[in-house]
């Protein structure tokens, strides 16, 4: 694609955030933006104009700024319910699309998404951040290298206080709110499973098969309420679907197993808890640090955490994958310590030069459909559920 003309659809906090950070900082041109809110979808022309560019196409239909010629991609930070919904229609109208994260509550959903973009081979990529942060890529370029050994076990979670963002929903218009009310699953496992999914090359040459889900009680959204938001006559007393604690245990075809933790409505620090167990070695972020199967680690075993912890920056030189290296001789730049900056430029770059997305639409189905498994798997008591393969059996000949 020689000119990339993007139509912007989705203009909360997260939306215009990547707009001015990243999108306009990369200087790419924004023909069209789109909101459900008119006054959002105006701040973003707003933001179109105060970095030079002339005023875009305004509209609150998302099928109005498909359908504008001017547009031939279309990035998707919405509401995660609707991602799915207009990745399909913009695929269908011929548009390059990049689609923010998050979960998909239904597994048909899922499988359309892979079907319209085989039909119209219509570039997608999903927009998982977490898949360019530095130390992911260390890890996953130290996996390549073998430091590791053979990978057994990997966990990771989206552990965030969101009180505050739920519980003022209604003011700040925000969805996350109407999901705790309604669903009760893993919503947002695209963090910690992506990193996670290209260290075990998942989809190419290996595969998720079957999930199980639990879900402890709903306490903590309704605990904070009260003490914060006594005078809210709409929540008082609402009782939340959505569980405190959301475990999963996923099982793949190489017989690695997966951990994924959300939590996100009980006091807590930010954490990915991302941790990689191979047969030579770990990696774990809450103390960023290596562990290695050697005499000398092994001996300091006990005090680990007092001697070592945050040891894993003396591993950058030699282990940093190519991709950072050359990041950081450029300059970082961008949110979250460069990772959107990153990913925005993977995808510009890989549209421009006509280029297979490195997160494709079998990653973003295989990782959405956490969301509906999990549901499915805790409305039964944790049952086991299968894993849908959304690459049709050829996730093992590493082609996809």
């Amino acid at each position: 694609m020689e000119h990339i003309q993007i139509g912007y659809v989705g203009l909360g906090g997260r939306g215009q955030s990547l707009l001015t950070d990243v999108v306009l900082s990369q200087k790419e041109t924004v023909t069209a933006v789109c909101d459900v809110y008119e006054d959002r979808a105006l701040k973003g022309a707003e933001l179109v104009m105060a970095a030079g560019q002339d005023k875009p196409h305004v509209c609150t239909d998302y099928r109005e700024l498909i359908a504008d010629s001017a547009v031939n991609t279309v990035i998707v930070a919405t509401a995660w319910e609707s991602h799915a919904e207009i990745a399909i229609a913009a695929m269908k109208a011929g548009k390059a699309v990049a689609v923010e994260v998050g979960g998909s509550y239904t597994l048909e959903q899922c499988f359309e998404l892979v079907k319209v973009q085989e039909e119209t081979k219509s570039p997608f990529m999903f927009l998982e951040n977490c898949c360019f942060g530095r130390r992911e890529m260390m890890v996953l370029n130290m996996m390549e290298k073998g430091v590791l050994g053979e990978i057994v076990h990997c966990s990771g979670g989206y552990q965030h206080d969101l009180r505050d963002e739920i519980s003022f929903g209604r003011e700040n218009r925000h969805y996350r709110l109407r999901n705790y009310l309604s669903h009760n699953c893993d919503n947002y496992p695209t963090h910690d499973l992506g990193p996670i999914a290209r260290i075990l090359k998942i989809n190419r040459g290996n595969r998720m098969m079957t999930l199980s889900s639990f879900s402890s009680k709903a306490a903590g959204l309704e605990e904070f309420i009260r003490s914060n938001k006594p005078e809210d006559e709409f929540l008082k007393g609402k009782r939340f679907a959505q569980g405190d604690i959301v475990t999963t245990m996923i099982r793949c075809a190489g017989g690695e197993t997966i951990l994924l933790t959300l939590d996100t409505t009980l006091p807590r620090y930010y954490s990915r808890g991302f941790t990689v167990r191979g047969t030579k070695g770990m990696y774990e972020e809450a103390t960023d640090s290596v562990f290695l199967d050697c005499k000398e680690h092994r001996a300091h075993d006990f005090d680990w955490l007092g001697s070592c912890a945050g040891n894993a920056k003396d591993y950058e030189q030699e282990y940093d994958h190519p991709v950072w290296k050359k990041y950081l001789s450029e300059g970082v730049q961008g949110g979250h310590d460069g990772m959107d900056w990153l990913e925005f430029k993977t995808f510009f770059d890989a549209l421009r030069k006509d280029q297979p997305m490195p997160v494709d639409v079998y990653d973003a189905a295989s990782w959405m459909a956490v969301t509906a498994l999990s549901e499915m798997s805790i409305a039964r008591g944790g049952a086991v559920v299968d894993i849908p393969d959304f690459t049709s059996g050829r996730w093992h000949q590493e082609l996809v």
